[in-house]
């Protein structure tokens, strides 16, 4: 697990500067506080800062060569599989000089080229110098577990793990983007190929990138389907997809440094802590984060799946004053980020990195399963959809009237819910995830802001991700759409960022390709089965995890925000949002802005997660574009 940088300039007679790319590295100290390195051969330079976790000596050192010093690769990330391949590519002749799963990537691009990456089961971001070629070669997992940026201009082409790396060019300026700042307002995060910085992009998912001449070219090399279905009865499936959990959870054991897990009490988590029990006989320590308030509060369920299986158990309560994190957390996100369970995650990943330096972890289970309750809303809203207009204008009438609610209660939701339902189905989800809706972004924006972002739609990427999905059915094709956006720009963004940020690796099992695979050819009725999610994954873990934990609801992890807007952050809210620098940007009406925090403040709305997003978006603007971008934060 590393931070990755590099720099390849388009004319060959230029020569990249050794010291920058050392400082683009030494920006990511935190991802890598073990090992750092420098190559650079005239118009390439590589970088790397390394946290050792395969292989702790110094043959492991990146940037790391073949044996004529053709090929030159830097890694970021772990390839599951690494033991298989190199006994493969042994019978083939090649040498090794590490016992590293990088080594295997370099040997395996030198066998196969770009198709290497057929092979590869793990989550990386890499990049390899082909000198014979004079080509860059960068790829992504599948999934979107590691990121990768990059940014071009005519001159040089330049990547790294986060964008703050690549601000340490001074060719590089840091200004704002507006359409990803207009797509960040809806999603709560910068979706898709998008970042908050102009001229700089992600590497999607399930891409790889060449660089050769001057010609950047980005090419898709892996599809989730979810046709065909597969075939067979209820306990066969469920046999292999035990079978399939169990192996991926020993996959990721593999460590030569103390690992652990992440323990919530969901289904998920206490699943990977269940077959990792099966897997380790000695000391296994398990993690978890709670609240003061009850409804936050799952530490209950965790405790319980840490006495079932006899773990070593710590916990740690996330209080108001955790906001005194932010600068933190501004600093290490990179880009605006409005999921605010990223200070709880960034906490608990402070908390682990006491004990270890690897944990595993649940994500990825509500995507493959059908975790999520907006899943069972999406089909009752299809009933909806055949009622007859007059009932239905009748039912949104009501639902109109219902009172405000606290977040977590069920009038709030209901309410939320039946708000988004006269919409189109995929405008109706997106309507359900999104902090701002359309009309409440055009209330909000200044005259000027609005003339610089036209007429564009930050639901088409909503659209084009449903149009790109195989699914037969609208609600698979619902989850489908989460696979290519939340996931990969929230829910993965969160973990890598809090976990990188204490120098952690965190693996997550239900991420393995082969288990998403497996969930998506799996017929609906074997992942919400009338109405109880996850039933194949609660189906074979009957009898094994506690019958009060496969029962419980889902609760999620998130933060009393809505709480402390109205007391611990409410000077500050008035305070960053209209004040000067805010609102010399240009971006916003401030009478709308001070309406949002007086409603809510009073208890007349809701507006918590706009304002969430609102206060991160102004936070990250002080951070990285009033002032050069900062070593420290």
């Amino acid at each position: 697990m590393c931070g990755i940088v590099g720099k390849l300039c388009f004319d060959p007679q230029q020569v990249v500067a050794a010291p920058l790319i050392r400082r683009m590295a030494n920006t990511l100290l935190h991802r890598g506080p073990d090992d750092d390195g420098v190559w650079v051969n005239g118009p390439i330079g590589l970088g790397s800062r390394r946290l050792a976790i395969i292989d702790l000596s110094p043959r492991a050192h990146m940037p790391m060569s073949n044996e004529d010093g053709s090929l030159w690769i830097v890694l970021n990330g772990e390839i599951y599989n690494f033991q298989e391949l190199r006994t493969g590519l042994e019978r083939k002749g090649h040498q090794f000089r590490s016992a590293s799963d990088t080594e295997v990537v370099l040997h395996l691009y030198e066998e196969e080229g770009v198709d290497c990456l057929q092979r590869l089961r793990g989550m990386f971001a890499f990049a390899v110098w082909d000198s014979k070629q004079q080509t860059l070669f960068l790829a992504r997992d599948r999934l979107g577990k590691k990121p990768l940026y990059y940014y071009r201009d005519g001159n040089a082409f330049l990547f790294a793990s986060e964008p703050k790396a690549i601000l340490q060019d001074p060719q590089v300026r840091a200004e704002p983007n507006p359409e990803a700042i207009h797509h960040y307002l809806t999603y709560g995060y910068v979706p898709g190929a998008y970042s908050a910085f102009q001229g700089m992009h992600k590497l999607p998912p399930a891409h790889f990138l060449l660089v050769h001449q001057g010609d950047v070219r980005v090419q898709r090399y892996w599809s989730l389907h979810y046709l065909p279905k597969r075939r067979g009865s209820e306990a066969e499936l469920g046999e292999e997809l035990l079978a399939l959990l169990e192996e991926a959870v020993r996959l990721r054991l593999i460590s030569d440094v103390p690992l652990g897990a992440f323990l919530s009490g969901g289904i998920d988590s206490s699943v990977v802590v269940a077959l990792m029990r099966r897997l380790v006989s000695g000391r296994l320590q398990t993690f978890a984060i709670g609240f003061e308030r009850p409804e936050y509060d799952e530490r209950s369920y965790a405790r319980q799946v840490a006495a079932h299986f006899a773990t070593d158990h710590q916990e740690l309560v996330v209080k108001p004053d955790a906001a005194s994190l932010l600068p933190r957390l501004v600093w290490h996100y990179n880009e605006p980020f409005a999921d605010s369970s990223a200070l709880p995650s960034f906490a608990l990943c402070e908390l682990a990195k006491q004990s270890v330096t690897v944990a595993l972890n649940g994500d990825g289970g509500d995507e493959a399963f059908m975790g999520y309750d907006r899943y069972l809303g999406t089909v009752v809203a299809g009933w909806y959809d055949y009622i007859p207009a007059p009932l239905r204008r009748a039912l949104m009438w009501g639902a109109r009237q219902l009172p405000q609610g606290a977040p977590k209660s069920p009038v709030y939701r209901l309410r939320r819910f039946a708000e988004a339902l006269a919409l189109e189905p995929r405008r109706r989800y997106g309507q359900w995830m999104a902090s701002f809706a359309t009309d409440q972004k055009n209330e909000l924006y200044s005259n000027e802001f609005a003339a610089r972002l036209g007429s564009l739609d930050s639901w088409l990427l909503l659209e084009a991700a449903y149009a790109a999905s195989d699914a037969p059915s609208f609600l698979e094709a619902t989850v489908h759409t989460d696979v290519q956006l939340y996931l990969p720009d929230d829910l993965l963004v969160k973990m890598d960022i809090a976990s990188m940020a204490h120098s952690l690796e965190v693996r997550s099992p239900f991420l393995d390709h082969k288990i998403v695979e497996f969930a998506a050819s799996l017929p609906v009725t074997l992942k919400l089965q009338r109405l109880t999610q996850k039933y194949l994954v609660k189906k074979i873990m009957t009898g094994v995890l506690p019958d009060s934990i496969l029962q419980r609801k889902k609760m999620g992890f998130g933060l009393p925000i809505d709480h402390w807007f109205r007391h611990e952050l409410r000077e500050m809210t008035y305070d960053v949002l209209l004040g000067s620098q805010a609102q010399q940007r240009g971006y916003f009406r401030p009478e709308v802005v001070r309406r949002y925090i007086d409603e809510h403040v009073t208890g007349k709305a809701q507006h918590h997660f706009r304002l969430w997003n609102l206060l991160l978006l102004e936070l990250w603007h002080r951070m990285f574009i009033d002032q050069p971008c900062p070593l420290v934060p």
